[in-house]
């Protein structure tokens, strides 16, 4: 049982790859969920895995993939629960069809240096992008459209993460969803 009234609501983390969005977002949910909160985490590898296995990485098809989620992310935000979706959605128009469809929706904008990312990049995914081995890589070889105007905006080249958990926290808690 929630011990608050809660009302749904969508934050929609979108950066380059290695940028922060899982982590914070995951931090957000872990303290979120501490304070008794229904919330659910939508992420880009683990939807990959399940429900959108058969898409590939061309602009269509990465609309798709977040046609997906914003019809789950709708679904549980309209039941009241806090969702925290973290995929690069490089293009600025479906960002914005996914925010006209799901309604309470803050777009979370993890800014991030190119190398500060490339830096961070566990997996060699920028190096192999850069040598030609990843066709169609986010920041390297297909753009990312920066949010224009997003509710939060966190510089996490800049700041630490409990300082990036912090404002999304101030900023549900100034927007009426937390108490």
């Amino acid at each position: 049982m929630c011990e608050h009234e809660q009302k749904g609501v969508t934050l929609w983390f979108t950066g380059l790859p290695c940028s922060g969005k899982s982590a914070v977002a995951d931090r957000v949910a872990e303290r979120l969920k501490d304070r008794g909160y229904r919330v659910e985490r939508l992420d880009g590898d683990i939807v990959r895995r399940s429900l959108t296995r058969d898409l590939g990485f061309s602009k269509e098809d990465r609309d798709e993939n977040i046609r997906r989620v914003t019809f789950v992310a709708k679904l549980l935000t309209r039941n009241d629960v806090f969702v925290l979706t973290s995929f690069i959605s490089p293009y600025r128009d479906i960002r914005d069809q996914s925010r006209q469809e799901i309604g309470r929706f803050l777009e979370v904008y993890t800014k991030c240096s190119l190398d500060e990312c490339m830096r961070r990049d566990v997996k060699g995914m920028y190096k192999k992008a850069i040598e030609g081995k990843i066709k169609e890589f986010t920041g390297i070889s297909d753009p990312y459209e920066e949010p224009v105007d997003p509710e939060i905006l966190l510089e996490t080249d800049k700041e630490t993460l409990e300082e990036s958990t912090a404002k999304v926290l101030a900023k549900m808690k100034d927007r009426g969803y937390l108490e």
